[in-house]
């Protein structure tokens, strides 16, 4: 079996969570024998290709991060300039996201099956997974605890070529934070992970407050 795999992030291979995220993912794939070639959307130069390498091959796998309910525009812009094929190809999504609950990423994954028909291509599943914003700020065993997983769905999908599997419906959790877990959240987000983006923030140049609104 050989996947075209798209990575739809807007971010280059850097700074790409998707990016790392497939790293595993691949990994545990190709232990099973499954070759792919994969692409980077936020390449514009690769676009070209891409576009060759998706009405050639029969099995595509779109790789991409959800900003709060949105595809990102640069995937979407790319998408447009494909025509449907129509020909039995089967196309399924890695959809990934920093809000932790699945629940948070069900209106992209509705999203997605649409698209795939309106691509004319016969879809074969999402693999769905939050809390991974810190991917990118974290090394060696940190990143390995939240990447890591990905290779045993790798293997899952070379196994059944889709993402339909109760292990690739388990690996979501959690669908939802009981109340107490919620209201923990929630006091984190306004001690300990308010000082944390404040961080980063400032690593990024931001000398303004996080709750700074210039226009109100």
């Amino acid at each position: 079996m050989h996947v075209l795999i798209i990575n739809g992030s807007p971010r280059v291979k850097a700074y790409s969570n998707t990016d790392k995220i497939l790293e595993k993912f691949t990994a545990g794939m190709s232990e099973n024998g499954v070759t792919f070639e994969q692409y980077e959307v936020a390449d514009a130069k690769q676009w070209e290709k891409i576009r060759e390498a998706y009405y050639n091959n029969s099995r595509i796998i779109i790789a991409l991060p959800l900003y709060v309910e949105c595809i990102p525009g640069r995937l979407m812009e790319f998408l447009e300039s494909l025509e449907p094929k129509n020909d039995g190809t089967g196309m399924a999504f890695i959809l990934q996201s920093g809000f932790a609950e699945g629940i948070q990423l069900r209106c992209g994954e509705a999203y997605l099956e649409i698209l795939a028909r309106k691509l004319g291509c016969e879809y074969q599943g999402t693999l769905v997974k939050g809390d991974n914003f810190s991917i990118r700020f974290f090394e060696g065993e940190q990143r390995e605890r939240v990447t890591g997983p990905y290779t045993e769905m790798g293997r899952e999908y070379a196994k059944n070529g889709d993402f339909k599997s109760e292990a690739c419906k388990r690996f979501t959790r959690p669908e939802i934070f009981p109340a107490h877990i919620r209201f923990l959240v929630g006091l984190l987000q306004k001690t300990f992970a308010k000082k944390m983006f404040k961080k980063i923030a400032g690593n990024f140049g931001c000398t303004k407050a996080l709750d700074y609104r210039p226009y109100s």
